[in-house]
């Protein structure tokens, strides 16, 4: 096995692009109690930055009352549910990725509607009515929570406009006008409030240069860009489940990569990207989010997503989330990185370990991240390297040997904490205790402990200021290791040899 010797001087720096964003489920959800408990782990051990949804303007969040009543005839903004869903997001120091959308009945051209919770996917029946919402909300945000920090968040135009099932017919015409009705609405607010779009799902690539000419020849402003990234294929249904293909996790960075190739030399060159959604099955029902291979396919993208867009929001940080109805057990392929009841998968602890390595990068490859903190110390994140579902399947072990650069002299401490099947896998745990749906409260215990990465600290020998690192990674691992200086207090008089109190015999008798 040959030995990768890392730098002394950092090559680069870790930015956050990899935890700006993360997803939730439609913001009525945010009320629940699962839902808070969630956010302020995620919060605690993570840090995003900010947070989207579905449905801020849905009936079930109640913004927009239309009333004809007496005489009476009009309609009413009412934000009591918003308020206190964006109140607990900032709070715990995450802002809203405002995404407008789904329409409310009250203003809706139609009746079709998305997902179980029925959002209407139809255009507004009236454009200034549907303008007069959107300024109605940011106004209020401005004057609940002040102009310079609203301006800090962004505000994305629908969801998936390129699908049927989020927008009538899928027409790029209606959403173009829905786009530079809604862009127009919020500059009129303020000019510097950000604003932005098509967020289309994968497979959409032609709605880029059409979306591109649009804004050109009608001077619509843009702010950012947003897109979806996902590597299944066709749903392969069972009751309550869905088993997929799965692509190379390399497929997300491709996809990641593909606008600013398209938008080359257009109007849209070099505006921020945000990907808006981003995992590998685009279903809240397949178990492969609960799995080690989740967390092992995205490592890569984790460390290399931030050289190509400016955000990639993991879609979502937990189970407390409907779609295709109410879930029915508690761990049941959702979206989450937490499943109901916080229960840590392995994509949590990738996530949570890339939150304790340092900015300073010295070493990348294709299995492993090395960083350095302000204080000296290094972490090393490694996975074991994954394909998709045409790939061989991966070997039973992955080994990799690294020579660091190391602070002090003397002995360094290295604390290991790894996640893989029967290791820090909750998804294990619960088929171990038969799949319960409703776990009780002993099998929740068990299942939160199970969820913990296993750990271990040792100690390795400094030789001119570096040591070997060998590491032997399970299938589908993915581990951290941190290094730390040892500042030795033992005193002489310590012999671990007689912890038992015998004597040592005397050199020499």
């Amino acid at each position: 096995m040959s030995t990768i010797v890392v730098p002394s001087s950092p090559t680069g720096v870790l930015g956050d692009a990899w935890r700006r964003c993360v997803g939730t489920g439609r913001l009525n959800l945010a009320l629940r109690a699962d839902h808070q408990e969630s956010l302020a782990l995620v919060q605690s051990e993570i840090g995003f930055r900010y947070v989207r949804g579905h449905g801020l303007l849905s009936d079930d969040l109640g913004i927009h009352r239309p009333y004809d009543v007496a005489g009476h005839r009009g309609t009413r903004y009412s934000f009591t549910y918003a308020d206190q869903v964006l109140d607990a997001w900032l709070d715990l120091g995450i802002r809203p990725f405002l995404e407008l959308g789904f329409m409310p009945s009250g203003l809706a051209s139609g009746d079709q509607t998305v997902f179980w919770w029925r959002g209407n996917v139809t255009p507004p029946r009236d454009h200034g009515e549907w303008a007069a919402l959107v300024q109605a909300v940011v106004r209020h945000a401005i004057d609940r929570y002040g102009l310079d920090e609203v301006r800090r968040w962004p505000i994305e135009v629908w969801n998936e406009p390129n699908l049927v099932n989020f927008w009538q017919d899928a027409s790029q015409e209606a959403y173009f006008r829905l786009y530079e009705v809604t862009a127009a609405a919020v500059k009129d607010v303020d000019a510097e409030l950000q604003v932005g779009g098509p967020a289309i799902s994968p497979g959409a690539d032609d709605w880029w240069q059409p979306f591109a000419d649009f804004v050109t020849d009608r001077d619509v402003p843009v702010d950012f860009l947003s897109f979806h990234a996902y590597t299944t294929g066709p749903a392969q249904h069972v009751p309550f489940g869905t088993y997929q293909t799965l692509r190379d996790p390399q497929s997300l960075l491709d996809q990641f990569a593909t606008p600013a190739k398209l938008l080359a030399g257009s109007r849209l060159e070099g505006l921020p990207t945000h990907v808006t959604e981003f995992s590998t099955s685009y279903r809240p029902d397949n178990p492969v989010h609960d799995t080690p291979y989740q967390a092992a396919s995205l490592a890569p993208v984790l460390v290399g997503g931030g050289d190509l867009v400016d955000s990639f929001s993991y879609w979502t940080f937990c189970d407390v989330f409907e779609e295709e109805n109410v879930p029915t057990s508690a761990l049941h392929g959702g979206f989450g990185l937490l499943g109901h009841r916080q229960l840590r998968k392995p994509a949590f602890h990738l996530y949570a370990f890339m939150a304790r390595m340092g900015t300073q990068v010295l070493h990348r490859g294709a299995d492993h991240l090395v960083t350095r903190d302000d204080a000296g110390r290094v972490t090393v994140l490694a996975w074991q390297p994954v394909g998709g579902t045409d790939a061989p399947d991966e070997p039973a072990r992955h080994e990799l040997r690294l020579s660091l650069p190391v602070p002090g002299a003397g002995r360094v401490s290295v604390h290991r904490s790894r996640v893989a099947p029967e290791q820090g896998d909750v998804h294990s745990a619960w088929r171990h205790l038969g799949r319960p749906g409703s776990p009780t409260s002993r099998q929740l215990d068990l299942l939160h402990e199970a969820s913990e990465p296993v750990r271990s600290l040792t100690s390795l020998d400094v030789v001119d200021g570096r040591v070997t690192l060998d590491l032997t990674l399970d299938r589908h691992e993915v581990t951290l290791v941190e290094i730390d200086a040892v500042h030795d207090e033992t005193p002489a008089w310590l012999d671990d040899a007689r912890i038992l109190g015998r004597q040592v015999a005397a050199q020499g008798a």
